[in-house]
């Protein structure tokens, strides 16, 4: 998580949409019952008039993610690390290497950071660098959220001997691609609520 939005005070109850998500002028635009797929909860079919949207049954007061913190509020995460673990097994030739090859043992792992030209074979991983690797800019994506897919490419030739088979890293956002404007994504960053 690199940044938050706090909606205080929130308790179960009946309050206004935001702005935007269902706008009203009479109770008529407001079907009791139903919802909105991009709304905050079930409509009461009571519009409000202090906000001419529907009133909803929710966690009130909603959530508004209009106004996102910037910048954001866990930046120092760009220095956080991410250890690697994984394996791949190829059972008719019967190997199974992990990326822990050889000459990666605590020691290395202790000192190391991937590097794709110096280290490329250390484990421990910098999210700053897993982001500029994958073309995003680490700012952006903390202000927005996103996710960052990690390929480990395992090509070996069994032919020769299996110390010849190692990890390959690469990098690419899961929502978009780096020339993307916020126009053009249909859904910008990720998020929970």
């Amino acid at each position: 998580m690199t940044n938050y939005i706090i909606t205080e005070g929130q308790e179960m109850g009946k309050c206004p949409e935001l702005p935007g998500k269902h706008n009203c002028t009479s109770n008529n635009d407001c079907i009791g019952g139903s919802y909105k797929r991009t709304g905050h909860g079930q409509m009461t079919g009571v519009c409000a008039t202090t906000t001419n949207t529907c009133e909803v049954l929710a966690w009130c007061p909603v959530e508004d993610d209009r106004t996102i913190p910037n910048p954001p509020l866990l930046m120092s995460a760009e220095n956080y690390t991410l250890f690697i673990k994984n394996s791949v097994t190829f059972p008719l030739f019967e190997v199974t290497r992990s990326n822990l090859v050889e000459g990666i043992d605590a020691n290395y792992i202790s000192k190391c950071l991937y590097d794709p030209k110096k280290a490329p074979l250390c484990p421990i991983f910098r999210l700053g660098d897993i982001v500029e690797l994958s073309g995003f800019n680490f700012e952006k994506l903390a202000l927005e959220g996103g996710a960052i897919g990690i390929v480990v490419d395992w090509t070996c030739n069994l032919d020769v001997h299996v110390k010849h088979c190692k990890p390959e890293y690469n990098f690419h956002g899961l929502y978009g691609n780096p020339a993307d404007t916020d126009s053009t994504s249909a859904s910008i960053g990720y998020n929970f609520r």
